[in-house]
């Protein structure tokens, strides 16, 4: 199992959300670090840079999986049409 590792900016992020989606977003990636490479509904490999893209409503999160350190870094939560910026 991976561990899920969130950058400044992405924790930042998670504190001003709700508690609710808050929790939705944490809970996806605990299921996403069982099995990273796995198939999972609403996420996507970005195309223009590296790592993947998680939709949670209208939110995204953009993380990268770095297999030498064995972890999942959470590098930007943001609403859908800012958090390609």
């Amino acid at each position: 199992m991976f561990e899920v590792i969130y950058n400044k900016q992405a924790e930042r992020a998670l504190l001003k959300l709700p508690d609710n989606l808050a929790k939705r977003i944490r809970k996806k990636m605990r299921i996403i670090a069982q099995n990273p490479y796995g198939h999972h509904n609403n996420v996507t490999k970005l195309k223009d840079r590296p790592g993947y893209r998680l939709r949670v409503g209208d939110w995204r999160v953009i993380y990268k999986i770095l297999d030498g350190q064995v972890c999942i870094l959470v590098v930007k939560i943001a609403p859908r049409g800012s958090v390609y910026r």
